[in-house]
């Protein structure tokens, strides 16, 4: 291995910065841990991994994303689900 390698056994070192940087744009720029990782020439289970060291008893970020969005989603189909339950309703009455 040359002098410049930044290889230790089989795995490449990541330098701090640009750990900071991928994960800083995950939690704050909402760009998704595959994103993420493929444009900074990372495996995303590498960066999964760097998410679950930061989390001590608090939910991470990623798991905050992932429950908003799974929130919106269950909000809609409330309203969906009203909406239709309304129409059937007036539907019957009438």
């Amino acid at each position: 291995m040359g002098g410049g390698d930044s290889l230790v056994g089989t795995f490449r070192v990541i330098p701090k910065e640009i750990k900071e940087q991928i994960l800083y744009r995950i939690k704050n720029e909402g760009v998704t841990v595959t994103e993420a990782a493929k444009q900074h020439g990372v495996s995303p289970k590498t960066v999964w991994n760097w998410l679950g060291k930061q989390t001590s008893n608090n939910p991470g970020i990623v798991a905050v994303n992932h429950l908003q969005r799974e929130n919106k989603a269950l909000l809609e189909l409330v309203g969906k689900l009203t909406l239709e339950l309304t129409a059937h309703k007036k539907k019957n009455n009438h």
